[in-house]
């Protein structure tokens, strides 16, 4: 997503309080983490006394591998939406409003992020739970040209991976 998408996302979710889908959405962009780690995260791992820390540090389903974050000033929505829910750091950050399951699921999680690219007229068949997760890396990597960083950044194991992962020739990343 292109920064300006990012904003109308954030800014039409303010502007109708929904309080559950600005923290998701602000965490999923600042974390970086697949929609398995993002919806299984606990309050604990983000917040402390109903307060969003600054840093976080996930350990990855996928590879076992950590991811390290921080949370910005757009993270605070978290303990906002802490508070709101009257979450304990031992509940789910994201609850699941159906019983078959403790949190939300990837599915429901999809289901969101459909809703906010239509909201801002982005067609859903181009935008997934897989585009939150790449927003901030390929910024990250625009501004900087620092594969290595961003590697770093989404706990990836090989610079190749990043490198295909972020869509750029190998040669041209290694050459910054």
């Amino acid at each position: 997503m292109k920064p300006k998408e990012v904003w109308a996302i954030r800014t039409r979710l303010q502007m109708t309080g929904a309080v559950r889908d600005l923290a998701l959405f602000n965490l999923a962009i600042d974390s970086k983490l697949r929609a398995c780690d993002l919806v299984a995260i606990s309050v604990a791992d983000v917040a402390i006394s109903g307060r969003a820390r600054e840093r976080a540090i996930i350990i990855q389903r996928k590879t076992g591998r950590p991811v390290q974050f921080e949370l910005t000033d757009q993270t605070e929505a978290v303990g906002a939406w802490v508070g709101h829910r009257r979450l304990g750091e031992r509940d789910y950050l994201f609850p699941s409003r159906v019983h078959a399951t403790p949190h939300l699921s990837t599915r429901q999680y999809g289901g969101i992020v459909e809703r906010w690219v239509s909201s801002i007229g982005l067609d859903p068949r181009r935008y997934g739970t897989h585009s939150m997760r790449r927003t901030k890396a390929a910024h990250i990597y625009k501004k900087t040209g620092n594969p290595r960083a961003v590697q770093l950044l989404l706990g990836q194991k090989k610079l190749e991976s990043t490198v295909q992962y972020l869509g750029v020739e190998v040669d041209d990343a290694l050459a910054c």
